[in-house]
């Protein structure tokens, strides 16, 4: 649990420095905190362009290789303008004092330009934040209900919070519900999205597939902070879990 503890306190110190940069004056322009199908063809046509040039290697930043796979390849811009492939960081980049941080997802077979809705990350950075606090007190996290394996909701009231902790949903605005681990990580909770995704959209995904790409290939942004979700035998989604 110590272990826990402590990586909980390091995630908080990355998600704090990721956004650091996002604290937005007043006033910001619009433009900069809404995704922009112009802006993401244009660093979609600028990274095919440093591919062609470097031989096929993608301009993204360094990751551990254990980092989520959605928040895994973020682009680099500062390579883009190095080979003079992109003219300007988008306005609405992290890197620009945007709201979004532009990633790429199917980076090995082909690669596509998504965005990380930093709204959500801030949502969840302040969940940590008072997580953190209980837990500086108190031996184990907040766990609530359990609704899967190692899977559980959170007691807000532990927490002193009126209701259930949720995000804003990028897909749809709606509140997403916040579950914790048993090693006291946190994520969003993305089966409303799914399910109106699977009941929305033809697919072929069957029992035992990743169905977060009806998500990330179907929107611009990508489930950041997920758990892997299939199929349940009902046709709807469920938590996959390793065996």
């Amino acid at each position: 649990m110590k272990q826990s503890y402590i990586k909980l306190i390091a995630l908080l110190l990355v998600v704090s420095f990721i956004l650091s940069g996002c604290m937005f004056p007043s006033n910001e322009l619009a433009k900069n905190q809404v995704p922009n199908d112009m802006q993401l063809e244009t660093v979609q046509t600028s990274i095919e362009t440093y591919q062609e040039q470097m031989d096929g290697l993608l301009p993204i930043k360094t990751k551990d290789a254990d980092t989520p796979i959605f928040e895994k390849y973020v682009v680099d811009f500062d390579l883009l303008k190095e080979m003079q492939v992109l003219a300007e960081v988008p306005g609405n980049a992290f890197e620009n004092g945007g709201s979004y941080q532009y990633v790429i997802i199917h980076a090995e077979e082909d690669p596509q330009v998504k965005l990380i809705d930093l709204k959500s990350v801030d949502e969840l950075r302040q969940l940590y934040i008072q997580i953190d606090t209980y837990r500086s007190k108190n031996l184990y996290p907040p766990f609530g209900e359990k609704i899967a394996d190692d899977l559980f909701t959170i007691d807000y009231e532990k927490l002193k919070m009126d209701n259930h902790p949720t995000v804003t949903s990028p897909y749809t605005n709606e509140n997403l519900p916040v579950i914790i681990d048993s090693e006291g990580n946190i994520y969003i909770d993305y089966r409303i999205d799914l399910a109106r995704e699977l009941e929305d959209l033809d697919h072929s995904y069957e029992q035992g597939d990743d169905i977060r790409y009806l998500l990330a290939d179907n929107h611009p942004f990508v489930p950041v902070y997920s758990l892997p979700y299939t199929i349940n035998e009902n046709e709807e989604p469920d938590f996959l879990l390793k065996e």
